[in-house]
This record gives C-alpha cells, sequence and structure tokens, in this order.
C-alpha cells in the first residue's frame, strides 16, 4: 500500500480519536451531593526489560468531605495487562491483596467496609476498565492505594512501544452516563521509567512529553527516563518509543523460569524472523470502510479532505470503492473504481454531500465492504473505528463466519484506550491482516512507517512453530496464518524437564517452503523472572477467550477455565477480583496467602534484576536460525522502496529539529 494512504488512515485515526477528552481518574455518582475526592499525588514507576514491562503505580487520595468515604478510581484497561498487586496504606499499616472468585471478593469487601474496616478492592470491567475501591478515605485525610501489573511487549521493525494509558476511549457509554470523573492531580505527577535491553538502543521518544522528561543513557542499552509534572490531569497518555540499532540479527530469544525441579517450567519465546521480503509492486484494490457514526460529526469534513489526498496518492493500476457505515452501511460507490483524474473529480462528488450520526453497524459496515471481490487482484479493506459495535450483528462468531468465506485483508486501526480490542483481534487474525492501536500521543510519523512496513511488503504465510527434544505444552501460539515484516512471534508455554530442545519454525514465502531451526537448552533451574508464570496465564486466558469468540470453547468451560487461571495464578481476570484486607482479617476468614508467597518470589527477583544488566537470551548466537537481518525502519532485512526510505529520513529531521527529550548532565 501506498504510504500515503497509510498518512490518511492514521490522520484520520488520530483526528477521530482526539474528539474524546475521558479520563482516568475518581469516579464519583452523578448528582452526589459530596465534594469529589481528589488525587494529591500519581507516581508511575516503569521497569521494561527483556520483552516485558512492570509497571507500579502510587496514588494518594484525599478527602475534604466532614465524614469517612469510599474512593472509586477507574483506570483504562492495558491491553494483555496482568494485575498482580494491589497495596492500601492505612496510617502506619500497609494491607495487601488476594484473588478470589470475582462474587466472593465483592461480598467480602462490602462485609469489610460496613463494619468500618481498612479494605480494597480490584475488578476488571471487561476491555474497558481496571476499577479500584478504597474504604475508608478517613474525613479530611488520606489514604495511599499502589497497583502493579505486568505485560509483554513487542518489538516492531525494531520499535518498541510502551503505553501508560490514562485516556478514556469514551465506549463505556452506559458507566460515563453514570459517573463523574475527578481526573486532576493536585500536587505532582511523576514518571520513573527505567529501560534495560540487551542490544544497543539508537534512540528513545516520549512524544508530547519532550518539555519534561529527563533522559539519562547509562549505557548503550540502559536508559532512564524521569519526569515530574504539576498541574496535571490523568486526561493524556504516556508513550515511550525506543528504537533498537540498524541491522540487528533474525533471531531466536528463550526467557525461562522454573523454580523447583519437581515441577513444570515456563519460557517465553521471541522469534524475530530475518527474511528478504520483497516490495508488493502490482495493482490493488482498497475498500475504506468509512465510520460516519455520530462521534464523525465534528470530523466529517477532515475525512473527506483525507480521502481526496489518498487518492491522488494512488497509483495506476489500483482501484478503489467507498463504504460507509452507522445505523447501516451504504455504498458510495457502484463498482470498483480505476484510479484517474476523472475518478477523483467523481470521489468529491460523491463525498461531498455524505452526513454523520447514528450508532455503529460495525457488522454492515464489513458485510458491504466485503463485496465485489476480485478473485485475481489483492483485496484490502481499511477499517478505522473503536470496535464497539452496538447495533445489529454483535456477536463476534458472526464477524469470524463472515471472513472465512473470503479472501481479503482488513488493515484496522484501533482508535483510543477501553475499545474493544478483542472484536478487532477477531476480525484481523480471521482475515490474514492486522490491527493497531491509536493514542493521541502516539508519534503519527512511526505509526506511518511502521504500518507501511507490513502492508507494502510480502509475508510469511502459514507460519507453525514447533518445539522437539523436551516436552512442552500448554503452548499460547504456534501457528501464525500471516506473519508480517518486522514482527515477532511471542509464545509463552510450559516446558516438564530441563534438556537439550529444537526450535522449528516451518512458513510458506510466494509459494516455497521455508524452514529454520535453532538448538538450545531448557534449564532445570532457572529463577530470574518468575513473572513469566503470570504472563503465560494472562496470555492462555486471551487465547481461551479468543477461542470462545469464534464458536471452539463453550462459554461454560471458558467461565470455568478462566476462574481457575486467575485463582491458581493470582491475576484480575472476569471472573476473578483482588480484595485488600488485613493479615488479621485473611486469617480470620480461612483465606490463604497464595498471592502473598507469590509476590515475594517476584519482588526478590526484581531486586537481584535491578543489580544486574539486562541479560541476552538469545539462543542461535552460534548458529543462527536466519541468514537475513531483522527488518527495522533505517534498514537490515532487505531492501527498502524510495518512499519509504524518504519517508524515514524525513521523520530523522523532523526528530532532529526539535528536542525529543532534555538530556540528564
Amino acid at each position: 500500500m501506498n504510504n500515503h494512504i497509510i498518512r490518511f488512515i492514521l490522520i484520520i485515526a488520530l483526528g477521530m480519536a482526539a474528539s474524546v477528552s475521558h479520563a482516568a481518574g475518581i469516579l464519583t455518582p452523578t448528582g452526589s451531593q459530596h465534594k469529589p475526592i481528589q488525587i494529591r499525588d500519581h507516581h508511575v514507576n516503569v521497569v521494561i526489560n527483556n520483552g516485558f514491562a512492570i509497571t507500579e503505580v502510587y496514588q494518594t487520595f484525599h478527602n475534604s468531605n466532614p465524614e469517612n468515604l469510599e474512593a472509586m478510581y477507574s483506570f483504562p484497561l492495558p491491553k494483555s495487562a496482568s494485575l498482580s498487586e494491589v497495596t492500601i496504606y492505612a496510617g502506619e499499616r500497609e494491607i495487601h491483596g488476594e484473588v478470589l472468585e470475582k462474587q466472593k471478593a465483592r461480598q467480602i469487601y462490602q462485609d469489610e467496609k460496613s463494619r468500618g474496616k481498612d479494605s480494597g478492592l480490584a475488578e476488571k470491567n471487561e476491555f474497558y476498565t481496571f476499577e479500584f475501591k478504597v474504604y475508608p478515605v478517613p474525613a479530611n485525610d488520606e489514604t495511599k492505594i499502589r497497583f502493579l501489573y505486568y505485560q509483554p511487549l513487542k518489538i516492531d521493525s525494531g520499535v518498541g512501544r510502551y503505553l501508560y494509558p490514562l485516556e478514556e476511549g469514551g465506549t463505556d457509554e452506559a458507566g460515563m452516563s453514570f459517573w463523574t470523573t475527578n481526573a486532576k492531580v493536585e500536587n505532582t505527577f511523576s514518571m520513573n521509567l527505567e529501560f534495560k535491553s540487551a542490544y544497543p538502543v539508537q534512540d528513545v521518544r516520549a512524544p508530547g512529553f519532550e518539555a519534561a522528561a529527563v533522559i539519562d543513557k547509562l549505557t548503550d542499552g540502559h536508559i532512564k527516563l524521569d519526569m515530574q509534572l504539576t498541574d496535571m490531569s490523568l486526561n493524556r497518555d504516556f508513550i515511550f518509543y525506543y528504537r533498537l540499532q540498524d541491522n540487528l540479527p533474525g533471531r531466536v530469544e528463550v526467557i525461562p523460569f522454573r523454580n523447583d525441579p519437581a515441577e513444570p517450567g515456563s519460557f517465553m519465546m521471541v522469534i524475530t524472523p530475518g527474511e528478504d521480503l520483497k516490495p508488493l509492486t502490482n495493482g490493488a484494490d482498497y475498500c475504506f470502510v468509512l465510520d460516519l457514526s455520530g462521534s464523525m460529526q465534528s470530523k466529517l469534513h477532515t475525512l473527506k479532505q483525507g480521502v481526496i489526498k489518498a487518492l491522488e496518492k494512488l497509483k495506476p493500476g489500483d482501484r478503489f470503492r467507498f463504504v460507509t457505515f452507522s445505523s447501516n452501511a451504504k455504498e458510495l460507490t457502484k463498482d470498483w473504481i480505476p484510479v484517474s483524474d476523472e475518478a477523483l473529480s467523481r470521489a468529491r462528488e460523491i463525498l461531498d454531500p455524505v452526513t454523520s450520526g447514528g450508532s455503529t453497524n460495525l457488522y454492515a459496515g464489513l458485510t458491504l465492504g466485503l463485496k465485489r471481490l476480485d478473485e485475481d487482484r489483492a483485496a484490502n479493506i481499511i477499517l478505522v473505528t473503536d470496535a464497539v459495535t452496538n447495533t445489529g450483528v454483535v456477536n463476534p462468531q458472526e464477524f469470524h463466519k463472515l471472513l472465512q468465506k473470503v479472501d481479503v485483508r482488513v488493515f484496522g486501526f484501533l482508535l483510543g484506550n477501553s475499545a474493544n480490542w478483542p472484536l478487532m483481534q477477531t476480525i484481523a487474525g480471521t482475515s490474514g491482516g492486522f490491527y493497531d492501536t491509536i493514542s493521541n500521543t502516539d508519534d503519527i510519523m512511526g505509526k506511518i512507517l511502521l504500518a507501511g512496513n507490513k502492508i507494502k511488503y510480502e509475508a510469511l504465510l502459514n507460519a507453525e512453530v514447533k518445539i522437539s527434544g523436551v516436552k512442552v505444552f500448554d503452548l499460547t501460539d504456534d501457528t501464525f496464518k500471516k506473519v508480517y515484516r518486522g514482527e515477532q512471534l511471542v509464545v509463552f508455554g510450559k516446558y516438564q524437564n530441563g534438556g537439550d530442545a529444537r526450535v522449528t519454525l516451518k512458513a510458506n514465502l510466494t509459494g516455497e517452503d521455508k524452514t529454520y531451526t535453532s538448538d538450545f537448552k531448557f534449564p532445570d533451574l532457572a529463577t530470574d523472572n518468575p513473572e513469566l508464570e503470570r504472563l503465560w496465564a494472562l496470555a492462555t486466558i486471551e487465547k481461551i477467550e479468543s477461542q470462545e469468540r469464534i464458536g471452539q470453547m463453550p462459554p461454560s468451560e471458558t467461565e470455568n477455565a478462566i476462574r481457575d487461571l486467575g485463582l491458581s495464578y493470582q491475576i484480575v481476570t472476569d471472573y476473578t477480583s483482588m480484595v485488600v484486607l488485613s493479615d488479621s482479617a485473611f486469617t480470620d476468614r480461612g483465606i490463604e496467602r497464595h498471592n502473598q508467597a507469590r509476590t515475594a518470589r517476584e519482588q526478590q527477583a526484581r531486586s537481584t534484576r535491578s543489580q544486574q544488566p539486562a541479560k541476552n537470551h538469545r539462543v542461535d548466537e552460534k548458529k543462527p536460525a536466519f541468514k537475513f537481518k531483522a527488518p527495522s525502519l533505517g534498514g537490515g532485512g532487505g531492501a527498502i522502496d524510495p518512499l519509504t526510505g524518504f519517508l524515514a529520513i524525513f521523520f530523522a529531521i523532523i526528530a532532529a529539529a526539535k528536542p525529543m527529550f532534555r538530556r540528564k548532565g
């Protein structure tokens, strides 16, 4: 796809997302007679090391009312986040959380609250938010809360992205009508981020926070970011980009954890393919499925202009169609239109009278977009939405069935936090496309480059990962319909015993079968990364949820499996919650301290790792699995077309023209 098309998609997406201004913060029932509880301070500590991030948040709540109140805090749900610790500081005491079945945790919290006891509750609200309750916040006094979560991070074309989400997506309409949100931080907001990499880092970026962020580059792979702000509201995402050195090798990395030789171990395998994927040169068809629901009203003029500008950049041989949807879907073009000057004039006439309004019938838009496909041409659907479909067909199984019938790639661009990424994952995964999330804080040029790196190049097809020599089981993923240029394959799993193993990646490239292998050793004992157990559990839960969405697992079986994993590995899910009580309350209620034991092990490992450089977990260094470099924005992994090269240079010029950060010292 032409990069100008991608530029259009992302500009429109960011414009749509910018119309939303909801935020994380204290929730107060609409019409409440109490003064809202204040957020006095908000401090965030982040460590990114070996493929996953640990985010630790401290908040101080202040109650200026003459009576004790309950604090309710809402936080946009980070994708693939494992909420693992909640601590409340009640005076001089610390009380900690244990994960229980959801209804049981809620009942215990309400009981403790009714007795006036210090207590807390953390729950997951579907794909929207984590929600915390703390009682009491004493009259004219304050209470502090701490929570911690883990999440895996992928490298895309040598670029990593960490998102600390604060801006609500505005997709939970029922919640928005019931609550008002106080997002203001009265005193200090701080962000302390430590990044460790086994590979040299070429550059980092915190878009929108350049003036406040102080960067200390300790080594080529060890960077710290410190930032303090006053008069801050929790309505703007924080994003940290990091770009690895160009021309790094394609590689296989394995991060293990095994605490007890008598028990199975866990592992995270990260495969970064190095293959010479060629640019696509044949003409293609592009169906723009345009969201015209009510939220688009203020952006409609920009949408129309953007479409025309995009069409001006299509090349001879390309064709286009327009489909719009809100409450219903409508085709604006009767058939595919070959690109020409006359076609541009016709496109202007078609788009000019279009208006917005209504709800979101995504299924109708996709169904209409899939009509008139030509089997002899590559077909692509460009979909920009929050995917929170609320009219017509809403069952993900129906989306899966719809897309199984056709050979078309859907490229989805998902707007804002709290967007329905599970549905978009189903749509993109079924079609062999991909999806990306868009934040108002994202760097649009970076997004253009990363999307173009995938769409415009060949892909590895029907990729399959097999591990032999050692018994492995409960893998989260081992087949991938398409692997786009720059993508990493991340596989979590369990291994029975230590020993010599071989990983084999098989895929098809333009009709030719490809095989890549690497030999490595699973250790008998590896205690550096106990967090991998929770990350495996969460990845397994997401796999189960994905299977349920497409009808491969019944809901009752799904619920039981997710509940069991949440309880066993002490993570907050749709069916498990974390209740925070005093030690004596846990004892009186006969609640075993499973999370306390797991947390102690993880805290010890974090303390040990904090004193060490990042460990290199590459297992194919002596005998590389790939003969080409891993793709990157700046070079490697095969030839880069002139347009992408130009944009990469342009991005570098822009970055150099304004300070990306303040360096320490």
